[in-house]
């Protein structure tokens, strides 16, 4: 991974701008994270996102039509007080405000109804296009939103295979799977860059691990909690595991790569290597909402393909920061 490491060092910015190093200020930031806001978006645009991201996330939830319709589940919650209203880019998400009780402890919570999740973290697996009986593997799968939304579109028919290397958050996978009502899974605690399964999956999900750089507004402490050297372990591990989800997936198959960050470290930079390492590879357009990946970073040229991954931004969708890509592996 030198060779790896010694581009991304290249990418970074060298020095801090006197306008980085003021706005840092103003909104209390790491002035690295941004230099590279402007060098991203420019400097309208990086105000934009500033501004946006002072302003907390609505509480989201996913209806759970494997349990209840979407329908009857709204107006359960209406009667506790609750007013939801439909995502516009999610057919089973609502924001939700109001309440006579917390939103993770009421019945309909309890018995599996819906699951509480970010807005732009429902989408990636509408475009894994899941379908009934398909083998499926989920590398980096507790706490188990997308696993459940998984097995929910697919009403409990897939033959899901779902990692996660910590002991603790594997609990909560596994209660969550659960307490939804979904039995057709299998659950593996360990690194998932080192299973032994080779061209076998149809469908692979790869929710990256990331510097949460994209949930400032959910969590304002990510604007001063990882250094530069902290961005170029995580690209590592991601572009790690990456290799090894395309190794799991058989010709013909669909990855899904997803980041919940603004970084161009974590997103176009690990896809574009990557496709300049295997000529196997294509990346498809997506159907979500989205701005395409970025074609260039600073003096860096990214593999053209990138254009057809997409970013969620909080400025423009009113989601956390998100980048997703959806890559097929070529029959041989």
């Amino acid at each position: 991974m030198k060779e790896y490491r010694e581009k991304l060092e290249k990418i970074l910015p060298s020095r801090i701008s006197d306008e980085a190093k003021t706005l840092a200020d103003r909104y209390g930031y790491l002035p690295y994270m941004i230099e590279r806001y402007l060098r991203m978006f420019g400097k309208i645009e990086t105000l934009e996102l500033l501004e946006v991201n002072e302003i907390p996330l609505p509480e989201t939830i996913r209806c759970n039509d494997y349990l209840i319709s979407c329908r009857r589940l709204k107006e359960r919650l209406e009667e506790k007080g609750f007013v939801l209203y439909p995502l516009a880019f999610s057919p089973h998400g609502y924001s939700i405000e109001g309440g006579q009780v917390s939103i993770g402890a009421t019945h309909e919570y309890l018995s599996g109804y819906y699951y509480i999740q970010d807005p732009a973290s429902m989408l990636p697996v509408y475009e894994l296009n899941v379908r009934p009986g398909d083998l499926i593997l989920d590398m980096a799968a507790a706490p188990g939103g997308k696993a459940s939304q998984i097995l929910q579109l697919t009403k409990d028919s897939a033959r899901l295979v779902a990692v996660d290397i910590s002991r603790r958050r594997m609990r909560a996978l596994r209660s969550n799977l659960s307490r939804m009502g979904f039995s057709s899974f299998i659950l593996l605690r360990g690194d998932s860059r080192f299973l032994v399964f080779k061209n076998l999956f149809e469908k692979v999900l790869l929710d990256a691990p990331s510097t949460g750089e994209g949930i400032i507004r959910k969590d304002p402490l990510r604007k001063r909690s990882r250094s530069p050297n902290d961005l170029i372990e995580v690209s590592i591990l991601q572009f790690e595991m990456l290799k090894a989800a395309i190794n799991y997936l058989r010709p013909g198959g669909i990855l899904v790569y997803a980041a919940c960050t603004l970084a161009v470290e974590e997103g176009e930079f690990v896809i574009s290597t990557m496709l300049d390492k295997r000529e196997d590879l294509q990346t498809l357009s997506l159907n979500i909402p989205h701005v395409k990946g970025f074609e260039e970073y600073g003096r860096t040229r990214f593999n053209e393909q990138v254009t057809n991954c997409g970013r969620l931004l909080p400025y423009i969708h009113g989601t956390e920061g998100f980048f997703v890509c959806k890559i097929k592996k070529k029959e041989e």
